[in-house]
């Protein structure tokens, strides 16, 4: 797989203004630009993930007031306020929006694992910034959260364009972690997670299955929409060495001589078997589970991946 382009630059959800940042494809933000992420629940008693509309209310959390621009929707208008100051004012929103989507990113060192320029990291990237754009661009709001040992860097979600930069900010910023424990960071974020939304989880899921599940589910007991993209390296799904190789553990450090056509056979048995555990576990339990290989393009596993859900 050719390595992508370093830099991008794309529009502002609100079509005014740019943002210049490695994880915007403008390529694939054009061809993605249609979709739309619908959330298949209701979320907080409120269809959500369609805004074809312009909002018919307000139920969202009061945040301040600014001055009245030619075009506001004179229903928003502060008229307590007016009738102090002689000023019309409307109220400004924390959030003009029904959907609150989490993105929660796999920071663990295994994640940097990469052949031919892409680790599954830079993958898992690239899918956070896209859906980002889109679920902003929709007038839904967005949050991140990196997850290694615990939860290590976390921007509560926004409806505003204006926070694509934050969410970039984290995305670009990230630094991999060891020791990680992504069963014990789920369930600790599913604790602070107060208002139902749609929760994306980007990883490799190496970690003990039972435990991530388990902390999976817990987000489905509290109504969350679960996604999860599985995303693995395709040297790691098919096991293509042949000559005599040292392994070596990304995450402790452990080094193995071994010949690869004496571990193939029972390694990719192994490598099955621990993503069907993972498939049958999400849908048991209502979870939208998609296995991603970095050897397709990000773009592309995303669009199918949409075409496929919203269809």
């Amino acid at each position: 797989m050719e390595a992508l382009a370093t830099s991008g630059r794309a529009e502002h959800p609100d079509g005014h203004v740019t943002v210049k940042h490695e994880y915007l494809q403008p390529g694939a933000l054009a061809r993605l630009g249609g979709m739309e992420f619908v959330a298949r629940m209701v979320v907080e008693g409120f269809m959500t993930g369609l805004h074809r509309s312009p909002y018919q209310g307000f139920n969202v959390e009061f945040a301040e007031h600014r001055q009245y621009m030619p075009g506001d929707d004179i229903r928003h208008i502060d008229w307590r306020v007016y009738g102090k100051s002689d000023r019309h004012y409307v109220k400004k929103f924390e959030e003009e929006t029904n959907l609150k989507a989490y993105l929660l990113v796999d920071i663990s060192r295994s994640m940097t694992y990469g052949r031919d320029g892409m680790t599954k990291l830079d993958y898992a990237r690239y899918l956070a910034a896209s859906l980002s754009y889109l679920m902003l661009r929709q007038r839904d709001s967005v949050g991140v959260a990196t997850i290694g040992a615990g939860i290590a860097e976390y921007v509560p979600p926004r409806g505003s364009p204006a926070h694509l930069r934050a969410v970039m900010d984290v995305l670009e910023q990230v630094a991999p972690e060891p020791d990680t424990k992504l069963g014990a960071a789920l369930h600790d974020l599913s604790t602070r997670l107060v208002r139902r939304g749609l929760i994306v989880v980007l990883s490799d899921l190496l970690d003990e299955p039972d435990e991530v599940l388990r902390a999976l589910r817990l987000l489905r007991h509290r109504k969350h929409d679960v996604v999860v993209f599985h995303i693995m390296d395709e040297t790691e799904l098919t096991f293509p060495f042949r000559e005599p190789l040292v392994f070596r553990d990304v995450e402790t450090g452990d080094t193995l001589a071994a010949q690869p056509s004496q571990l193939r056979a029972s390694y990719l048995d192994a490598v099955q078997e621990f993503l069907e555990r993972y498939r049958a576990g999400c849908a048991a339990h209502g979870m939208d589970y998609r296995m991603m290989s970095t050897a397709t393009p990000f773009d592309d596993a995303l669009f199918a991946y949409l075409s496929r859900r919203n269809g």
